[in-house]
């Protein structure tokens, strides 16, 4: 591997010794790798995207928000990548068996404002 490809391997090997921050910086960069493998500048992606260049230079750097990144990753063709990233979790059984002692037994109906209102003149009474 070239020295730039052996610097994002190094770093990706250890996230969880990292800080946020140096998360975040290697995400940028990995951004900025895709941007530029695509042949596209900071301001095609952001037109794409409906953010400002200045957004996705801030996100290349590592510094984002949640909503401008998948923006950012729907211009670059990447969400696929997102269940790569955070799979979605499965119910563990513990919760799965907390939440059945909460399952509704029957329906409530619907109430109607006449049910609870002497003035409605009608008589639920048998």
């Amino acid at each position: 591997m070239n020295g730039v490809a052996d610097g994002l391997a190094d770093r990706a090997a250890d996230f969880a010794q990292q800080s946020p921050a140096a998360v975040c910086e290697t995400l940028g960069e990995r951004l900025k790798q895709a941007r530029l493998n695509q042949d596209l500048t900071q301001t095609d992606v952001a037109e794409q995207a409906g953010v400002s260049r200045k957004a996705v230079l801030n996100a290349e750097k590592g510094k984002v928000q949640l909503e401008v990144l998948v923006a950012i990753l729907q211009a670059l063709r990447l969400t696929a990548q997102l269940d790569q990233f955070l799979p979605p979790a499965p119910v563990s059984p513990l919760q799965l068996a907390k939440l059945q002692g909460k399952r509704r037994q029957r329906a409530s109906g619907s109430r109607k404002e006449s049910d609870n209102d002497p003035m409605s003149g009608e008589d639920d009474s048998w």
